[in-house]
């Protein structure tokens, strides 16, 4: 799909959209088996909807039979009914959550492939949330930079009431043909999908699907509005000389005009603007309450949105507490985890540290080190975080002494494996539960993270380079692999495993490439039934297609994964002899 991907990309960067036959794009088989293949893939695949099939009950389907009816049901598309379910909110409110039908979700997945790359070519630079290759700390480190450096420390917070449940469906869908998306049958599905009936409430009138793959994308459409009208007021005010650097217009627009400095930066429907003055930020609030009513039917939550002066008051934003504190030079960020967070952080551990208490089986460990893995890489872009760790291991000291001295002893780690010394290096005394240890919560720094590189794109060959020079991070997976680790695998294997792909910079052994959670497979270089064992040594890390050919015997099988993977000949002798370890006959490229 790639190619037709970057094609399409390219059109809708220079608005030439009209004319493309989308709805032939999206019901193409390639893009039909890749929409199945990232469900399959998906946690959620194992969630059932109103019709109670999971993605299980596709597999032993006949392939063209199943692309047919794909086919067929978009001839004339009516959405099955939504399971209705309700998740906890941290404020003990309740969310909504719609489950489609598996069905519905691999239809939605092929909307979103294809439908991506247009929207992707028009989105504003600083929304971050649920867009390829951008994260929170991006978001975060953007609102460091203008603190530190565009010296805006007044910021507009503006809650949107209850977005995703109150956006206008007709604005939607103009919205969608005015960024790209030109083909009637693709908006008549898309409108349909809007539509599709809830259990117990019946057809929607309003909002966002909330559950449904194609929903934050459609959510990302809406205010992306917001975003380029903000940016017209300042970055992108039309000026008759054309800068070549941004810092050129914006001296020039301080010092030759009026105009109010504003920037925002978004994540999904949390966002921020930030100004300079008192007098400005309140009349950027009025404007931005009256474009988000007039234009995007849209009305703000008044008890939540409010005007900040950093220097005073401190900002919440993605869990973290802003504010500009004085230093030699002016001023700059301090930011701390909020404090709602790190009661539900406190908790949260309380509950993991019972847990291994009445139960220190590898599935508890394994979860309680997931969790602190998790926290760590997320809140490690505060300022503050080590001090923010510190008080929190202080205040559950007890608590941990008291639940785990009968099943733990407490010290500094000997001989910890390669994925503890790869995050943890400054020796924290722990608890060690058996051969493992429990990551340590006060062992935390300040990562520094760069802001997002607007030139990193999956639908240009130049994005795409770009992307693969940046250092993986590879504490994301190990999280990832923790939290999907089996029960049923000894606490060796675990612990090796999550070592070896540390040890391999998360690099397969074979390709070299970058690997994933989900593509990850865990080779044994002896197999475990010609007498090897499950230590560090006879492991190795490999994409779970290297694998099926390492072990592969039929000619078929051997070619179509010689085609899928297009291996060098140093790749294939490496490949050659952990068969030669399998007792299995070398392959040529000529098989």
């Amino acid at each position: 799909m790639q190619e037709s991907l970057d094609k399409i990309y390219w059109r809708s960067k220079h608005n030439i959209t009209k004319g493309i036959d989308l709805l032939r794009m999206i019901i193409s088989e390639s893009n039909i088996m890749l929409a199945y293949r990232t469900i399959k893939s998906n946690k959620g695949s194992k969630t059932a909807g109103v019709d109670g099939k999971m993605i299980e009950d596709f597999k032993i389907r006949d392939k063209e039979e199943f692309i047919t009816e794909i086919r067929d049901r978009l001839e004339d598309f009516q959405p099955h009914g939504v399971r209705r379910t309700e998740i906890l909110k941290p404020n003990g409110k309740k969310r909504p959550l719609g489950i489609p039908t598996m069905s519905d979700r691999i239809i939605g997945q092929m909307f979103l492939q294809v439908l991506t790359p247009i929207c992707e070519a028009k989105f504003y630079d600083h929304s971050y949330g649920f867009r390829e290759n951008r994260s929170t700390h991006h978001a975060l480190v953007r609102c460091y930079h203008l603190i530190n450096t565009a010296k805006c420390h007044y910021v507009i917070d503006v809650d949107v009431a209850s977005f995703f449940d109150n956006v206008n469906h007709a604005k939607l869908i103009s919205q969608l043909y005015t960024i790209g998306i030109k083909d009637r049958r693709v908006l008549a599905i898309l409108s349909k999908m809007l539509k599709a009936e809830i259990e117990g409430e019946g057809i929607p009138t309003k909002g966002t699907p909330q559950g449904h793959i194609i929903s934050p994308l459609l959510s990302n459409v809406v205010l992306n509005d917001l975003d380029h009208w903000i940016n017209s007021q300042w970055m992108e005010f039309p000026t008759k000389y054309n800068y070549s650097k941004r810092y050129a217009k914006t001296r020039s627009l301080k010092k030759k005009t009026k105009l109010k400095e504003m920037h925002i930066v978004r994540y999904c429907d949390d966002f921020k603007i930030f100004t300079r003055t008192a007098e400005e930020a309140q009349k950027i609030y009025q404007a931005v309450n009256g474009y988000l009513k007039n234009h995007l039917k849209l009305d703000i939550s008044v008890e939540k949105s409010q005007v900040t002066n950093l220097r005073r008051r401190a900002s919440e934003f993605l869990g973290l507490e802003i504010r500009a504190v004085k230093d030699k030079e002016g001023h700059k960020v301090k930011s701390t985890i909020s404090k709602s967070n790190k009661i539900k952080i406190k908790d949260k551990i309380k509950e993991k540290i019972k847990a291994i208490q009445n139960s220190p089986s590898k599935r508890n460990i394994s979860d309680y080190n997931s969790y602190v893995l998790g926290i760590h890489n997320y809140y490690s872009i505060a300022t503050y975080v080590s001090s923010d760790f510190i008080a929190i291991a202080y205040s559950l000291k007890q608590t941990r002494y008291n639940r785990l001295k009968r099943v733990a002893k407490y010290g500094k780690p000997r001989s910890p494996p390669n994925s503890y010394k790869k995050h943890y290096k400054n020796n924290y005394r722990t608890y060690k539960i058996g051969q493992t240890y429990l990551y340590p919560l006060e062992d935390i720094k300040l990562k520094r993270t760069n802001n997002f590189n607007q030139e990193i794109n999956n639908y240009t060959v130049e994005g795409r380079l770009k992307h693969e020079k940046l250092q993986p991070n590879i504490t994301t997976q190990i999280q990832r692999m923790l939290d999907n680790s089996s029960s049923n695998r000894n606490m060796e294997y675990t612990d090796n495993r999550i070592s070896r792909y540390s040890m391999q910079n998360g690099r397969c052994a074979i390709t070299g490439y970058f690997l994933e959670a989900e593509e990850i497979h865990c080779h044994h270089i002896q197999p475990k039934e010609l007498g090897g064992t499950d230590k560090f040594s006879n492991l190795s890390i490999i994409h779970h297609w290297v694998h099926i050919l390492i072990h592969a015997t039929t000619k078929q099988t051997i070619n179509k994964y010689l085609k899928l993977l297009k291996l060098n000949d140093k790749q294939l002798e490496k490949l050659n002899k952990y068969r030669e370890k399998c007792n299995l006959t070398n392959i040529c490229f000529t098989n």
